[in-house]
């Protein structure tokens, strides 16, 4: 269905282009802790959470046991299970309670009710449209400076951890909830791989799973890299209508920076057994970002540095298919 911004609810305000996003996004989520019961619930969940740190061979991952995940985490993403559930982003189908920031006409700034972080927000499309990132790239780009140095805004691929493929939505984390936000920045672990209109791309190299980055300070500069960088993608993967992708989005001090996470698949084969041989753990792009999330005990009881290499050696691309894409980048 489509909303036009006229036919909004009330509840649904534009944002005030004479504050920062950042601050009314706050004050929305002080305001809907007091109004909407399912959202303080959810921060009180996420007031116990357990976190411990994983070390791995040659980084660490944080391992976040928090049961409020269970839906998403498990969540069916299979197209007969999509077109037979009602969308729980559009707009008529939001719980009466859950208000929203309207940016741009185009976008709802949302509390979402069930936080990995202290201040996590669903920034979803008012319109039903399928989650793609390629004629979405500006937007992305601009809601990352609009949100401020204070968050990270990312993308999960439809078929990399959205848990609404058929709605295009972005999320924001606040800034450096996610490891790889600090470890992009070590320049050991830097590998230099092009320079496309000034901005600088380098993979990082000892992660465990294949990661690049890309850093400009010309919105024009770093949307053609990211273009160029996911047709590399196609050339390499012929046929696929996106690439899988998870993609951290951050504007600090004149720059922004993008993380890539390119992908094999979206979930390991652990994730499909049965039983005890099951572990419950869907990567998407805080988890391959470094803060794994699983909703059972058991999981963040088992897993292990091993365990955690081999799923996202599972999940994500080989250096030989790295190397590839920036050949065909070039």
């Amino acid at each position: 269905m489509n909303v036009p911004v006229t036919k909004l609810p009330p509840r649904f305000v534009p944002n005030d282009p004479h504050a920062l996003l950042a601050l009314q996004a706050n004050e929305l989520l002080r305001r809907q802790k007091d109004s909407w019961t399912q959202l303080a619930d959810g921060y009180a969940s996420l007031a116990q959470v357990q976190v411990k740190e994983i070390q791995c061979d040659g980084f660490t991952v944080l391992l976040q046991f928090n049961p409020g995940r269970m839906v998403s985490t498990s969540a069916k993403v299979d197209p007969k299970s999509i077109r037979e559930r009602r969308c729980f982003l559009c707009v008529e189908h939001l719980p009466s309670e859950q208000e929203g920031i309207l940016v741009r006409n185009k976008f709802l700034i949302l509390c979402n009710p069930a936080p990995i972080f202290h201040g996590h927000y669903t920034i979803s499309h008012i319109l039903h449209r399928p989650q793609a990132i390629e004629e979405n790239v500006r937007d992305f780009l601009i809601l990352a400076k609009e949100m401020g140095p204070d968050f990270t805004v990312f993308y999960n691929g439809p078929q990399c951890g959205a848990s609404a493929p058929d709605h295009l939505h972005f999320q924001a984390s606040p800034s450096g909830a996610i490891p790889v936000e600090s470890d992009a920045l070590d320049a050991n672990r830097r590998r230099n791989r092009a320079v496309h209109e000034e901005v600088q791309v380098f993979s990082l190299a000892d992660y465990g799973r294949e990661a690049f980055v890309l850093e400009g300070n010309r919105i024009e500069s770093i949307e053609s890299a990211l273009r160029r960088l996911i047709d590399a993608m196609k050339s390499v993967f012929p046929g696929t209508e996106e690439p899988l992708m998870n993609i951290l989005a951050s504007y600090r001090e004149n720059l922004w920076r993008l993380i890539m996470f390119p992908r094999s698949k979206h979930r390991p084969e652990a994730f499909f057994l049965e039983n005890d041989k099951r572990i419950l753990v869907s990567p998407a792009a805080v988890d391959i970002g470094g803060l794994m999330i699983t909703p059972l005990e058991r999981d963040f009881q088992r897993l292990d540095g091993p365990t955690i290499e081999g799923i996202f050696h599972e999940v994500s691309l080989s250096e030989d298919q790295s190397d590839r894409i920036f050949k065909a980048f070039a």
